[in-house]
């Protein structure tokens, strides 16, 4: 079975949202918050699920560029000066077929944690 494959990536600066449409027909409206909570860098996720460090203040963080890494992936640079991560096709796949689900573990460790989200910027 093949990987679905990327047919169109959109940056909407204003409303902060990268769109990705799928050759499987799935589209996914991913808010560059969530992005940069759950990226993929080892800043973030450590080298082990123990060492996830949980972002906070992201609500307004934006996407400055998109780079091309070979042809499976992008290096997202978002403006808070985070760029280490790396995003497979099969990564923001994942990420926009269980969006709902992160999202709400996202909030959950932020509440456990004693934080909260700012209003949206």
């Amino acid at each position: 079975m093949s990987r679905p494959m990327p047919t169109e990536l959109n940056l909407h600066r204003q409303s902060r949202v990268l769109e990705v449409a799928f050759d499987d027909g799935n589209k996914f409206s991913l808010p560059c918050e969530f992005l940069r909570v759950y990226s993929p860098s080892a800043e973030v996720q450590g080298h082990t699920p123990d060492q996830r460090v949980l972002q906070v203040g992201k609500e307004a963080v934006n996407i400055e560029r998109i780079e091309p890494v070979g042809n499976y992936a992008v290096a997202l640079h978002f403006d808070d000066g985070h760029n280490t991560g790396i995003y497979s096709w099969e990564t923001l796949y994942t990420m926009g077929a269980n969006y709902d689900e992160m999202w709400q573990e996202y909030l959950s460790e932020l509440e456990a944690a004693g934080k909260e989200r700012k209003a949206d910027s």
